[in-house]
């Protein structure tokens, strides 16, 4: 069997988007509306500029459907940035070590405030994106905030961007860490 190449499969995902039945949930049997977009992590740059693609696309003013991109990285950033610690971050991994740091800012992961956050800030949304889930590990886990989400987000389709694996039961970050099984979501390609 060929191998489809990544190109094609992030052109696949323009069209996934705009069906009835990605936007409605239709053939997912009542489970939550969960998607995965895994890749191979070496592919990155590639993956991220299509994502800005796809909502720049998607969110022109006749657009019938509007994305919003959550990059889990950047908002831990701006989490430590408002909180002040950003700076006292930096200097601690200076002077400590990684290990140290991947402790103390383990207190802003608290994956209910990204939840929250995730909720509030797509009302005026139909598609979520999940992106930087490489680059916040090990300091979040992807399983821990689709676990999460889901009391939070209702019959609102979201897709993850995965640098990595999806069996469609386990999560294999980077082909190489095994994340907790997580089943419930569905490849998006």
């Amino acid at each position: 069997m060929k191998k489809v190449s990544l190109g094609d499969r992030l052109e696949q995902i323009i069209n996934e988007l705009n069906s009835e039945n990605f936007i409605k949930g239709k053939g997912l049997g009542n489970e939550i509306e969960y998607y995965i977009f895994d890749y191979d992590p070496k592919e990155e740059i590639m993956v991220r500029e299509y994502v800005k693609y796809i909502i720049k696309e998607f969110n022109k003013v006749n657009s019938n459907r509007k994305i919003i991109e959550f990059d889990l990285y950047k908002m831990l950033i701006g989490f430590l940035k408002q909180e002040g610690d950003f700076e006292q971050i930096i200097n601690l991994e200076n002077r400590e070590g990684k290990e140290y740091i991947l402790e103390a800012v383990g207190t802003f992961v608290n994956s209910d405030i990204y939840c929250k956050i995730i909720k509030e800030r797509s009302e005026d949304f139909d598609i979520i994106f999940l992106t930087g889930i490489g680059k916040v590990y090990p300091f979040m886990r992807s399983h821990n905030i689709l676990n999460n989400l889901q009391q939070y987000l209702k019959k609102k389709p979201l897709v993850m961007f995965y640098p990595g694996e999806y069996s469609g039961q386990d999560l294999k970050l980077f082909k190489k860490f095994k994340d907790e099984n997580y089943y419930r979501a569905f490849p998006l390609v």
